[in-house]
């Protein structure tokens, strides 16, 4: 037996060796490619239009996927025309579904790619690379006696994936939600029938009314600040409550969800911070970060000389990196923690790797 192990993975590595940089796991990834428990990706199921400018993604996560909490994002790499860029969508199903699968509800913004590529050009079929859930814009436990729900335009999505999921334990929910139009408003038809007598629902029709200003709330909302509240939406929208908040005392009553900023644009080459070393180190673009890294002297991580694919791999935190492979690039926002082989991926700007 043993004798038999030892032939086999010498073939393995043999094989990989006279593949390399391109490894049999990529081949296997390529066949199977939700297999892979050290690669999150998902697949889209299924595309379903909202309004004329959004759609909801129906998504079969691949191994590894942990169930989220409603109200939670996820970060979801797309390939838009050879660059792999990041953005996040709020989660809008709840989460256990029997089929496993999840939903993210996508607005396309004037300018986006990755937001005009999922709701105009993605089709079914199409594999997305994922993380796993994170934000803590969620209920808490038990969950308030009264609960209120402030939202405009693509700002509902959060909220919706809360509604779907907590209406059995939320007995007085109020939602305010503004949309240019009645036909603009994302889940509108689903609004209007929870409005029956699930919710009370208060919409506003910016286009005609303008928008909720944070003195109006008092009196749609008599009871406004004895409720939790739950707010997302634009920027100035979001600043006009918390000082609203602030000023009326209860600010820890109110909870935001910000949209995140642009991504980052890419280059050639550029400074590799090693962060938890205090190692900078500047590249042209060739190397892998593997090697720039250890040449610097820092301590890599890496299995991949020994056939242990996957093992170099670490969280890029900011900036771009390129895969030597197809020469497709990843872009990190500040704060963002996008796992990239550091073996077969080199700097393709400023970037900045956990280690």
């Amino acid at each position: 037996m043993a004798v038999t192990k030892t032939l086999r993975d010498g073939a393995w590595r043999l094989v990989e060796a006279l593949t390399t940089p391109v490894v049999p796991r990529d081949y296997l990834d390529a066949v199977a490619p939700l297999r892979n428990p050290g690669v999150l990706r998902g697949r889209v199921e299924s595309i379903r239009p909202e309004t004329a400018e959004s759609a909801t993604l129906v998504l079969r996560p691949g191994v590894g996927w942990r169930p989220h909490r409603p109200g939670q994002y996820l970060r979801v790499g797309v390939d838009v025309d050879g660059v792999r860029l990041w953005r996040s969508y709020s989660i809008t199903s709840a989460p256990g579904r029997p089929d496993g699968r999840v939903t993210i509800t996508v607005t396309a913004v004037a300018g986006g790619a990755v937001s005009t590529y999922l709701v105009r050009r993605c089709r079914p079929g199409t594999l997305v690379h994922l993380e796993p859930p994170a934000g803590e814009f969620v209920l808490p436990e038990p969950a308030p006696a009264k609960a209120l729900f402030v939202t405009a335009g693509s700002g509902i999505t959060p909220v919706m994936g809360m509604l779907r999921s907590h209406l059995d334990v939320l007995t007085d929910v109020v939602v305010v939600h503004s949309a240019p139009t009645p036909e603009a408003a994302v889940f509108g038809p689903e609004l209007r029938a929870l409005a029956a007598g699930r919710i009370r629902l208060i919409e506003r029709h910016t286009r005609a009314e303008g928008r909720v200003k944070p003195a109006e709330l008092t009196e749609l909302v008599p009871d406004l600040f004895d409720r939790q509240t739950w707010a997302c939406g634009p920027n100035e929208m979001l600043d006009d409550l918390a000082a609203h908040w602030a000023d009326a005392g209860p600010a820890d009553r109110l909870h935001l969800e910000r949209f995140r900023p642009v991504l980052l644009a890419a280059g050639d080459g550029g400074e590799v911070t090693f962060a938890r070393s205090g190692v900078r180190v500047g590249t042209d673009g060739t190397a892998p970060l593997l090697e720039t890294g250890e040449e610097a002297g820092v301590l890599m991580p890496s299995g991949c000389r020994m056939g242990i694919c996957f093992s170099c791999v670490l969280p890029l935190r900011e900036g771009a990196v390129r895969d030597l492979r197809d020469g497709r690039l990843t872009i990190a926002e500040p704060g963002d923690s996008i796992p990239v082989q550091t073996c077969i991926s080199a700097a393709a700007g400023p970037c900045r790797l956990d280690i």
